[in-house]
């Protein structure tokens, strides 16, 4: 959802109603994961995705029935649907989706409440009653202090909430099963829990023209960028008109004075000893997802050289990417933050960065 921030807020102040259009379930390979939306006005309009144009025709009719009546409903889209190929995921997978309808002025309100939580930032859990016996739609927003909202009982509500920020906490999405009220080894209802936590962040070091393609492919991907370089003719707002702040200060001190979580990705572009040797020794003792370090091999091996002799050990080394990206043969600063992102996107999901057409098996990879 964090993509249709700006509409659904535009449509809740104009007071149009919507239909929101949510996968709530993958089996086999689909081209969107749970928690993909797509959004359709009672005017026509459309915003989002839930597939890769497989579905959306279907969809669009499903949302503009809910609008009609009010009633949320559920679909499953999937290659044994009798017309596969014309409303159907040709990719062999199947999903389910959740159209809920946004008529009344209440409801819209409280949407438009979860769409200011999620855009400040704040962590949030949703859960949705899919299927089963409580309401289909019924909504309980969880919050690392708060609640509100109800799914039909006071034990299903206990055991979603206590769920759902065992969740947030891991940053996961996904279905679960309960009994009606709350047993967890029953499965009479299923909740669809989503988790909205804030953009993971890109920490992009050295102010050089690769640095500014990468902060803005970063951007590009939903990270939150930060660009960081000790010369101060160099770390300017005009130089990086896309990334979310830039900093002027000694790399390694920043790095440890800021935030850096486990969803983190840390690009070192400056590849000068001065800088590089004591930055990536701070980012090495942080749990960061993924450190790229630009350089030539000669660079990478007396960068190595030199972080032994600070007293990184091997399981240290080995979490560098270095040199930094896949090899897709680029050239330009543009090319270079391709390859950089094609090898984030690739440590994050687990993909053999190998072209598709020679290998078998599943294309979409939904690593836990």
């Amino acid at each position: 959802m964090r993509e249709l921030l700006s509409e659904l807020r535009d449509w809740h102040d104009s007071g149009v109603p919507f239909a929101l259009a949510t996968v709530v379930a993958v089996r086999g390979s689909a081209p969107r994961a749970p928690g993909a939306v797509m959004a359709v006005t009672a005017d026509g309009r459309v915003v989002g995705s839930v597939s890769g144009g497989c579905v959306e025709s279907d969809v669009y009719e499903v949302a503009t029935e809910t609008l009609a009546t009010g009633s949320p409903l559920l679909r499953t889209y999937g290659i044994s649907d009798d017309e596969a190929f014309g409303v159907g995921l040709t990719c062999g997978g199947t999903i389910d989706v959740l159209v809920q309808p946004f008529v009344t002025a209440d409801d819209r309100d409280r949407l438009r409440e979860l769409v200011d939580t999620v855009a400040a930032g704040e962590r949030v859990a949703v859960a949705t009653v899919v299927s089963g016996a409580a309401p289909v739609g019924a909504r309980r927003v969880v919050l690392a202090d708060r609640v509100t909202g109800s799914l039909g009982s006071e034990g299903l509500d206990a055991a979603v909430t206590d769920d759902a920020r065992g969740l947030l906490a891991q940053g996961a999405t996904g279905s679960h099963r309960y009994g009606a009220h709350g047993e967890r080894r029953m499965e009479d209802v299923t909740v669809f829990v989503q988790t909205y936590a804030p953009a993971p962040r890109m920490l992009v070091f050295g102010a050089i023209d690769h640095a500014a393609a990468t902060a803005r492919i970063g951007s590009f991907l939903g990270y939150r960028v930060t660009v960081c370089d000790a010369r101060p003719a160099f770390a300017t707002r005009e130089r990086f008109p896309t990334a979310d702040e830039v900093v002027c200060a000694w790399p390694h001190t920043y790095l440890e004075s800021t935030a850096v979580d486990a969803r983190t990705v840390v690009c070192v572009l400056t590849h000068d000893p001065k800088f590089d040797v004591p930055l990536l020794a701070a980012a090495l003792r942080t749990p960061a997802a993924y450190i790229g370090v630009m350089g030539s091999r000669r660079t990478h091996q007396d960068r190595i050289a030199r972080l032994r002799e600070a007293g990184v050990d091997e399981a240290g080394l080995a979490r560098l990417a270095s040199p930094v990206g896949l090899d897709l043969g680029a050239r330009t600063p543009e090319e270079t933050a391709v390859s950089i992102a094609a090898e984030i996107i690739q440590h994050r999901w687990g993909g053999t960065g190998r072209p598709l057409g020679e290998l078998t098996g599943t294309i979409h990879h939904h690593r836990t």
